[in-house]
């Protein structure tokens, strides 16, 4: 029988002491979207995880006020997270309008930096959404100015995500329904709309890594290798 491309990597046990996760997203619902199952992982692990936004949703919830938009996506961000035993942070940008520039980085890095996080996982810098590449820029900048210091992974999300070629994967197999019941605290994001394409897109992302489903990921190739779930 022919080998799958990519060999399941093994687990690997977490060190003592607790992890300090960071997974950035655009805006509500996209850590969990593209991290859901990894996340889930790491809380069963005893980690601590914060999910950092760029923005609070203020753009779109399904019809509603905009003005009252923020509102209900922050709520349902805080939903989430319960769910994943997270906790939530806002970057302070306005959804759809994401500002990239000199200022903006310095704000975004003191927020970050203030986590002090041992891992961060961000959107891939090749996205269709524009406050994705946005997020990632700024990710990637206070990196670097940090010195490196964090681990630093990058994720995937369903129809957004181009030339991704994940190189380690995460078996989210048993934690899929709290995936699921994360992004699905979302509602104001029709669910049901996007959801089924992300679940087909990690059972085949599972059959490269030989699992039943599995998130992928790619690692800085200057980052320190972090200790996945």
């Amino acid at each position: 029988m022919a080998a799958a491309p990519f060999a399941a990597r093994p687990q690997t046990s977490p060190p003592p002491g607790r992890l300090k996760i960071v997974v950035a997203g655009g805006y509500p619902g996209d850590p969990e979207c593209g991290c859901g199952g990894l996340i889930a992982r790491y809380a069963e692990g005893g980690h601590e995880i914060v999910l950092l936004y760029l923005n609070r949703g203020e753009a779109y919830c399904n019809g509603g006020d905009p003005r009252q938009c923020g509102d209900v996506r922050t709520a349902e961000a805080r939903n989430a997270c319960r769910i994943l035993k997270a906790r939530a942070v806002f970057a302070g940008q306005y959804d759809g309008r994401a500002v990239v520039d000199n200022s903006h980085y310095d704000e975004f890095r003191r927020v970050l930096d203030s986590e002090k996080p041992d891992i961060i996982f961000a959107h891939w810098p090749l996205d269709t959404h524009r406050d994705h590449r946005a997020l990632s820029t700024l990710v990637l900048d206070a990196w670097l100015q940090g010195g490196k210091r964090s681990a630093l992974y990058f994720y995937e999300v369903v129809d957004d995500t181009m030339m991704f070629s994940p190189t380690e994967f995460v078996d989210i197999s048993r934690v899929e329904p709290q995936r699921r019941a994360a992004c699905y605290a979302h509602a104001s994001q029709q669910p049901d709309k996007w959801y089924p394409a992300q679940a087909q897109l990690t059972r085949f992302r599972g059959t490269a890594a030989g699992l039943a489903q599995a998130e992928g990921f790619v690692r800085h190739w200057e980052s320190k290798r972090g200790v996945l779930p």
